[in-house]
């Protein structure tokens, strides 16, 4: 019996984390039907960010959860804005969608991530990145083929994350098991 329940352990594991380290690119060149610079969002200290204020940079968008085995990524994450910036924008999107694992307000959740991770990358109000009526408009634009051209796929865990061009287009999706500092995200940046 343990050797059945240890193999079906493994075999959950190994699904998991090949799930989690898929990635998909906009291979095609699709162009958005619906501007990427049209949107905006608030951000966790109540300010709007025009997504237009970001033109000509590319933008790497992660929903984001404090209470998760992927939080760690919140270093790589700073680490990689660090490393382009200036060309990079990274933005945060906190929500609490999965397992409940983002509980804090706003100001709770800049403290955390400031303190514990060193996090100078902006952050969004906490809200929605899944599909629904309350969905955050940019989750609703990433996650539709209508809006951004080619991918329909919301985040499935914390630390999903989309890459946005220099011209707006959404090119890429990487799921919670790639790592911020992975080859596959250090290339689509270059």
């Amino acid at each position: 019996m343990k050797i059945i329940l240890a193999c079906s352990t493994f075999l959950i594991l190994l699904f998991f984390g090949f799930m989690c380290s898929e990635s998909t690119s906009n291979q095609n060149g699709q162009k958005a039907p619906v501007s990427f610079y049209s949107l905006k969002v608030t951000m966790n200290d109540g300010t709007i960010l025009s997504f237009d204020s970001l033109k000509g940079k590319k933008i790497l968008i992660v929903n984001t959860a404090s209470h998760c085995g992927f939080t760690k990524q919140y270093d790589d994450l700073e680490k990689l804005y660090q490393l382009y910036k200036g060309k990079l924008v990274v933005i945060g999107f906190p929500a609490n969608n999965f397992a409940g694992q983002e509980p804090g307000n706003d100001a709770e959740i800049a403290e955390f991530c400031r303190l514990n991770h060193g996090v100078t990358f902006p952050l969004a109000a906490k809200s929605s990145v899944v599909k629904g009526k309350d969905q955050n408009e940019v989750f609703a634009w990433l996650s539709d083929t209508t809006k951004n051209g080619w991918n329909s796929d919301a985040p499935s865990w914390n630390f999903g994350k989309y890459l946005i061009n220099e011209e707006g287009t959404l090119t890429h999706v990487f799921s919670s098991g790639t790592a911020p500092m992975d080859e596959k995200i250090i290339s689509a940046l270059k």
